[in-house]
């Protein structure tokens, strides 16, 4: 147990020592000032003269959305295609055969989305090419996408007029200075530890039983790297991070787990340098830090306590290598972000860790979250506890000098209720149809359990699962493709027209009556926003599933 916790202390200490130096540093390429170093700006400068962008010019929501989402279709499209017609194209060493429509949609919107939910044994069913010009390509691009849109909000907090950006300028900034370099890096680390990186075909082996088994090869360390530091979460392999060829070390464990959170927990403190309010920032991540720790530490006792229920530590769908501490700390932090990545079986978890890790998705994959989107997700949570101070007050609510009003808290009401909605009717429709009824290994509690965290997986562009549900079928590779989208870009484009709607007004000078947003009585006020929020939309919900489940566990030592 001490062990345990130093390991997750470190983890910790590590996240938090890495913040400020990530932060600060992606806050100087948003801004400019990496490109203006002539070495260094030099691929810049040439892919916009071969593409033919004017980074000079910034544009108005309207078109920095509709660059954003023609370049998503276009990804979206190409995707698509490529696993249609897989057989037929070179570096498929496994011969993986053409990908049946459905789940070929499934796959391409949800790597384009950064979702990664994957229905599909990624070491048989695809091969190296779509491996690589496929989810490998989405991985960054799809991270850089967050990023973008996170940023234009940014601008739109801080400036005067209708400008918030280039979108190809900020999207060739994001991979080419932060997403490249470190996966590089990163890889390079992998692949010193062990991670397979490959070309080869798979191989076979004859275990001491006299069984043949087949090998699975192929460039792994190069999609985990992004995987993991891009909040994407799609393993290369079937097992995600429990295959050992993805993830063969403690000290590959650590530092797959340290990228999941690394970038969003840097990014917070690029929102606080780039609206010159470093201290705002800090209440910021204290307040996701907070809400991590508090779930982890439920989750962890809940573990504990599962193990005196049934006389021993469960160590059933753990992972072994790791103990049980690693396993947790790792399902907690691939739920805050919106990463979805695993190292053990999310079904396998006590149901009260399993509601853990299906609230942190629930609130919206705010508590960190997604690279960029966690950081606008999370602004909309603050608009909206401003806007209740407000009115609680009796006066126009004001955040960093600018007045929020009837429009602006309309686009944050669509950005927060549209996934939600996504996610309770998508769960009720599957809980009265046949087809999607059959779909589940469980019955009772734990069945709606494994339908609700789908739905949610699924909105909140997470792509964990519980396992039990069988997803590769008509009804959910549709439904979870449509959901993807929904909880993707309802939340992003209302959050473009924010930025806009808060750039054209005029910043007003702090009185009296201006909430503080540096101090702890924001932080409480925040917190207790969010969860409200969180609990009168999921807690009948929750209360159907995993509240009823953990009941029965606690009753009787096993699930239903």
């Amino acid at each position: 147990m001490d062990n345990d916790l130093l390991q997750i202390s470190l983890y910790v200490a590590c996240l938090i020592a890495l913040t400020p130096l990530t932060g600060i540093y992606m806050a100087r390429v948003f801004e400019g000032k990496l490109s203006s170093i002539p070495l260094l700006g030099y691929p810049e400068r040439l892919f916009y003269k071969i593409c033919g962008v004017k980074p000079e010019v910034e544009t108005g929501w309207k078109e920095y959305a509709g660059n954003l989402l023609i370049f998503n279709l276009i990804g979206l499209i190409v995707l698509f295609l490529l696993q249609l017609f897989q057989s037929r194209l070179p570096l498929n060493p496994n011969h993986a055969a053409d990908v049946e429509w459905t789940l070929a949609f499934n796959t391409a919107v949800s790597f384009v989305t950064n979702t990664n939910w994957q229905s599909y044994a990624g070491e048989t069913a695809m091969g190296n090419l779509v491996q690589m010009a496929g989810f490998c390509v989405q991985n960054f691009l799809s991270a850089a996408t967050g990023m973008a849109a996170a940023v234009a909000l940014f601008r739109g907090v801080i400036r005067n007029n209708t400008r918030i950006g280039n979108f190809w300028v900020d999207m060739t900034r994001a991979t080419t200075y932060i997403l490249l370099p470190l996966s590089l890096v990163l890889a390079l680390v992998l692949v010193q530890q062990g991670v397979v990186q490959s070309f080869s075909a798979n191989q076979e082996a004859t275990t001491l039983e006299g069984v043949k088994q087949i090998i699975p090869m192929g460039p792994a360390a190069s999609q985990i790297a992004i995987k993991q530091l891009g909040t994407n979460g799609g393993g290369f392999f079937n097992a995600n991070s429990a295959h050992p060829f993805e993830n063969p070390t403690p000290l590959s464990n650590f530092i797959e787990m340290l990228a999941i959170l690394m970038l969003p927990a840097g990014f917070v403190y690029t929102y606080g340098v780039m609206v010159n309010q470093k201290k705002h920032a800090w209440v910021l991540y204290s307040v996701m830090m907070v809400i991590f720790l508090t779930g982890l530490s439920v989750s962890l006792w809940s573990e504990y306590k599962a193990g005196g229920v049934v006389g021993r530590i469960a160590m059933e769908g753990k992972e072994t290598r790791f103990g049980t501490a690693n396993s947790i700390l790792w399902s907690c932090a691939t739920t805050a972000a919106s990463n979805g990545s695993v190292n053990a079986m999310q079904e396998s978890l006590s149901p009260l860790s399993g509601s853990v890790a299906l609230f942190n998705m629930l609130l919206g994959e705010i508590i960190f979250g997604g690279l960029g989107c966690g950081m606008y997700g999370m602004l909309l949570f603050v608009l909206l506890a401003i806007f209740i101070s407000g009115l609680m007050v009796g006066r126009t609510p004001e955040y960093l000098g600018k007045k929020i009003e009837r429009k602006e808290i309309q686009l944050v009401c669509i950005g927060i209720i549209a996934p939600s909605a996504v996610i309770l009717l998508g769960t009720a429709l599957a809980c009265v149809l046949p087809a999607a009824l059959s779909s589940l290994s469980a019955k009772g509690p734990h069945g709606f359990s494994e339908i609700l965290y789908a739905f949610t997986s699924a909105a909140a562009n997470n792509g964990s699962a519980f396992a039990g549900l069988t997803a590769n079928t008509k009804f959910y590779n549709l439904s979870l493709g449509i959901s993807m989208l929904i909880g993707r870009f309802a939340v992003m484009l209302p959050c473009l027209a924010l930025a806009e709607c808060l750039a054209v007004k005029q910043s007003v000078p702090a009185s009296s009556g201006t909430l503080p947003v540096n101090n702890l009585v924001f932080a409480l006020l925040l917190i207790g926003v969010i969860l409200i929020v969180g609990a009168l939309t999921f807690l009948p919900s929750l209360v159907l599933g995993p509240v009823v489940d953990h009941l029965l566990f606690l009753n009787g030592g096993l699930k239903f």
